[in-house]
């Protein structure tokens, strides 16, 4: 449906769920597999899967194989769109 394209499409709609953030401010210290993330999150692992795959169709994410392991790190420029937004009101809260 609509709604569900526009989510795995549209950055800002990527980070309104609350795991989708905690996921990106989890990978702010460097690349962590899916369990790693599960344990660290108390996340069940099918729901981790499906939040990093919103995360890595955006760009938010992207995915490295090391052996055995899928290793999942932060893109941050991708999340400039918000940066480039929130800015505009920016002097609402500085002035």
């Amino acid at each position: 449906d609509m709604a569900r394209a526009s989510t795995t499409a549209d950055v800002f709609n990527a980070i309104a769920e609350p795991k989708r953030r905690a996921i990106i401010d989890a990978l702010l210290g460097g690349r962590k597999s899916v369990n790693e993330l599960c344990d660290e999150l108390r996340s069940p692992q099918p729901a981790m899967s499906k939040h990093l795959g919103v995360l890595r169709k955006v760009g938010i994410v992207s995915v490295t194989r090391v052996g055995q392991h899928r290793l999942y790190q932060l893109n941050a420029q991708a999340l400039q769109p918000i940066h480039e937004w929130v800015r505009t009101y920016e002097r609402f809260w500085t002035h």
